[in-house]
């Protein structure tokens, strides 16, 4: 079991906010595209929501300050982001994607109850040996580990019902 230091917050200090919004900009120039106020309030977004947010909740915070901005805007700008990789898509069976503010090398803790993220590292997990899968045609680019069970949330709200 993970030790309270070994469990990561989305958290992100200003200089690391402000470096992550100068990276997006390099790679946005090196690449030729463009560089959206949408695009950069939307990575903003992600990187303020310490919650592993889903496409919708990210519209939600986005449309407060910009309510004219559309859905699909967003959405898609999600996606661009994750392919310029200065944020990372975390996937979970049966629950909407999620976006996470951390690019490094981490994994997660999912509730199977209420779908909330949390990120963990753990040197177990990093030192995973991954195996060969040539055999497959497939190429290994990254792995996430995802323990999935019950947050302290929802066993309390368990705890609490079966008390009744």
């Amino acid at each position: 079991m993970a030790t309270s230091s070994e469990l990561g917050g989305g958290d992100l200090d200003t200089s690391e906010k402000e470096a992550r919004i100068r990276e997006f900009r390099r790679l946005c120039r090196e690449r030729g595209e463009r560089c959206t106020v949408q695009r950069r309030i939307i990575l903003e977004t992600v990187l303020d929501l310490d919650n592993h947010p889903s496409a919708d909740q990210v519209f939600d915070a986005v449309a407060d300050r910009e309510p004219g901005i559309a859905r699909t805007t967003v959405y898609r700008a999600l996606d661009h982001l994750a392919r310029l990789e200065v944020i990372t898509k975390a996937c979970h069976p049966g629950s909407a994607v999620r976006f996470d503010p951390r690019t490094g090398p981490h994994h997660h803790l999912v509730c199977l109850h209420c779908n909330e993220f949390v990120d963990l590292d753990h040197d177990a997990f990093d030192g995973l040996t991954i195996p060969d899968t040539s055999a497959y045609g497939f190429e290994v680019s990254d792995y996430r580990v995802h323990v999935r069970g019950m947050c302290r949330n929802c066993l309390e709200k368990t705890s609490k019902e079966e008390s009744k």
